[in-house]
């Protein structure tokens, strides 16, 4: 049961540009099998409209509510700064967003068949059921997919990196996502270089803090921080600034203190990182080389 309760990032396929595409790649899943599969059985004497129609409103409605759903989900999270996110509450929602699409079968029956017992206990149930199983078919998909894709990326060959040289940095400045290479493989990791605001050593594991989204994310990870600066040498913007903090200079927003040390601010977060008096010189000569920041 720990595994359902597990904090987990939220998921990016509900954000809006990810959902947009699966929403569509549902709705064509479930047009292209109604249509050419029909899978379930139907009286053709009682539709009071053609197959075609009938295929589109069955894959337009849940691809409808799915996206409004989880938009709107997505949207109160961010307003609230809601960032805890677990499976139990992806089978959860999951559960929800299946109700309401088998309520809007049985509700459009009444639109495309002329059944007197259309609004019945028995078409409820069916309607319901039909969204049950549907759903998890297509959730296994989505599952399978991602797994397939991931199995293919851990295969290749520029998986893992030993050592950075002049050939892997444009690669790695091209790149979204930093690879962060810990002792154990299972240790490794990826973040965003624009998302993170800083990383503060907590004995050989640090914390790394990011904000994805408007969403503030701590994490703990199992490497120390010498290593972790070590593998963000061609990021000159991520900054060693302290003995025990790595910063994103770009995410700077305030700075306060004097010539021994400053302390900064960033948004999202009440935390303050700390620039001591070894690392003045470092952290000026970047800072005004940023051209969006300023004092």
């Amino acid at each position: 049961m720990q595994l359902f309760n597990n904090k987990i990032d939220y998921p990016l396929r509900y954000q809006s540009k990810h959902l947009s595409k699966i929403v569509l790649i549902q709705f064509l899943l479930i047009f292209v099998t109604l249509y050419l599969f029909k899978p379930f059985t139907v009286n053709v004497t009682e539709q009071e409209l053609n197959y075609l129609t009938i295929c589109c409103l069955h894959a337009l409605s849940p691809a409808l509510i799915v996206y409004l759903y989880f938009s709107t989900l997505t949207r109160f999270r961010k307003r609230n700064q809601i960032n805890n996110w677990t499976l139990k509450k992806e089978f959860f929602h999951a559960a929800i967003v299946f109700l309401i699409i088998g309520l809007s079968g049985f509700l459009l029956r009444n639109v495309i068949y002329t059944n007197p017992d259309n609004i019945s206990w028995r078409y409820l149930w069916e309607e319901i059921r039909n969204a049950y199983l549907a759903g998890l078919v297509f959730c296994f998909y989505l599952i399978f997919t991602k797994l397939y894709i991931n199995s293919t990326i851990d295969k290749s060959p520029n998986y893992h990196t030993d050592a950075v040289t002049q050939e892997p940095l444009k690669q790695y400045l091209t790149v979204p996502s930093i690879f962060i290479k810990a002792h154990v493989r299972i240790d490794d990791f990826y973040f965003k270089a624009n998302d993170l605001l800083f990383a503060k050593a907590e004995g050989n594991y640090i914390s790394l803090t990011t904000v994805k989204d408007g969403f503030l994310k701590t994490e703990l990870k199992r490497i120390s921080l010498k290593q972790l600066e070590t593998q963000l040498t061609v990021y000159p913007n991520l900054l060693r600034c302290h003995r025990s903090y790595i910063l994103n200079i770009q995410q700077v927003v305030k700075i306060s203190g004097n010539s021994q040390g400053y302390l900064i601010s960033f948004n999202n977060t009440e935390d303050k990182v700390p620039v001591s008096r070894a690392y003045l010189n470092v952290f000026d000569q970047i800072y005004q080389q940023e051209p969006n920041l300023a004092c």
